[in-house]
């Protein structure tokens, strides 16, 4: 089973590890200790608050949850439109993470895309790769 050290569980779910440790402390994750005697948590009650977190956070912002056949959306801030007379770039910050799209410029007038709003990117890949990551 993976462990996943208390700092390590904070970012990657983008609390602070007094965040994680109060939620020990709430009986919402366990607590152990690694060889090193550092303070773990269990991967896979991580991963389940993850989800939990993730549903609960974005269901008001994000109205099409649920409802589109893509499974892979981030719902975040634009924080930068760069248009031209056909194509725009839009950049969505999702908590810690970054994605650009390039979308036509009638989509972003339409969908009143600009600096502050809400959006969500969908994402359909036929090809997506992932990295084995250490905790």
């Amino acid at each position: 089973m993976t462990q996943i050290r208390i700092k390590a569980a904070s970012q990657l779910l983008g609390v602070s590890d007094d965040t994680v440790r109060r939620w020990v402390s709430a009986g919402r994750l366990e607590m152990g200790e690694d060889d090193s005697g550092c303070s773990v948590v269990p991967g896979e009650q991580l991963a389940r608050l993850a989800q939990e977190l993730a549903n609960g956070s974005i269901e008001e912002l994000d109205p099409g949850l649920g409802r589109r056949s893509a499974r892979n959306h981030l719902t975040g801030i634009v924080t930068a439109v760069k248009s031209d007379p056909v194509m725009s770039q839009v950049e969505l910050q999702c908590g810690r993470f970054r994605v650009v799209s390039l979308i036509s410029t009638e989509a972003v007038e339409e969908l009143g895309l600009q600096v502050g709003a809400i959006g969500t990117a969908v994402i359909k890949a036929t090809n997506v790769t992932i990295e084995a990551g250490e905790a």
